[in-house]
């Protein structure tokens, strides 16, 4: 790889990096926003649906930190 490939691929973790960490913050509200939901409404459609958007977000941190590792094996 050429120098200024690994350049924008440096970019680009970054950027990546960023989003995560953005993502991370969000779950994190949105895990505290439901643990402070009474126990029946975290039962309820509502509570499924603020789970499921809790998943989606967790699952979109995994996704960025596998795409970083394969970004990085490729930069070395």
């Amino acid at each position: 790889m050429n120098a200024q490939r690994r350049k924008r691929l440096i970019r680009v973790e970054a950027l990546l990096s960023e989003a995560r960490g953005l993502l991370e913050e969000i779950a994190s509200e949105e895990r505290e926003a439901f643990e402070n939901v009474p126990e029946s409404l975290q039962e309820s459609e509502r509570g499924y649906h603020m789970q499921n958007v809790l998943d989606a977000l967790e699952q979109g941190v995994d996704d960025i930190e596998n795409i970083e590792s394969l970004l990085e094996e490729a930069r070395s």
